[in-house]
């Protein structure tokens, strides 16, 4: 990655592909990520072109989850607002959930944008989790839930969205103790400063 100043701009050029990394939980969702935290359970999915010679099928192609984002971003911005949630949250969630790709899929079950379980879809009215904006609006719409349930903490919030909001209870009303659990966590609210320090994306404010 290299730093461009242009026009009192300070541009950001990446390379087309990227170190990813993958780590399935216990309960089999899926996580991705480009930075992954020292000592975390994540393996090494796809290297970067300087690294290793492309071959289809074998990695998963920076440019495109940046072109899903990009394309859903006004799909995840209405959604923030229709159910009054910061789209740089919903952003960061997703970027952990799936990495944009609406078509992912966990051995569970866990499917789109929001790694929607079945049953937290029936739950929230959510009939094709293949459809994006369905998917979106039932995550969304728990994910607030949520953070209604745990008095605005965001950390406990995050956390009950990937263990459960039982198991966020069961231990006092704290993160569980699972590792995944806590990885997770730090990965989203990484994300989530990120996301808040750049402006990137606009308050339903």
């Amino acid at each position: 990655m290299r730093l461009v100043a242009s026009m009192g701009l300070m541009i950001i050029i990446a390379p087309a592909f990227a170190d990813i990394y993958k780590y399935e939980d216990r309960s089999g969702k899926l996580y991705f990520t480009d930075r992954p935290m020292k000592g975390s359970r994540y393996r090494l999915l796809s290297q970067t072109k300087t690294n290793q010679k492309r071959s289809s099928g074998s990695r998963i192609d920076i440019a495109s989850t940046e072109k899903n984002r990009q394309r859903y971003a006004p799909l995840i911005q209405e959604v923030a607002r229709k159910v009054r949630l910061n789209p740089a949250l919903l952003h960061a969630v997703i970027r952990t959930e799936s990495a944009y790709d609406p078509r992912a899929l966990s051995r569970t079950g866990a499917r789109g944008l929001m790694q929607l379980m079945p049953e937290t879809a029936k739950r929230y009215g959510v009939y094709d989790s293949w459809d994006p904006k369905s998917n979106l609006t039932g995550g969304a719409t728990y994910l607030r839930d949520l953070l209604v349930m745990f008095d605005n903490d965001l950390r406990l919030a995050v956390a009950a969205y990937n263990a459960g909001e039982n198991a966020v209870k069961r231990f006092g009303n704290r993160v569980p103790p699972y590792p995944e659990t806590q990885a997770y966590v730090t990965r989203v609210l990484q994300f989530y400063s990120e996301n808040e320090t750049s402006g990137r994306f606009a308050s339903i404010d």
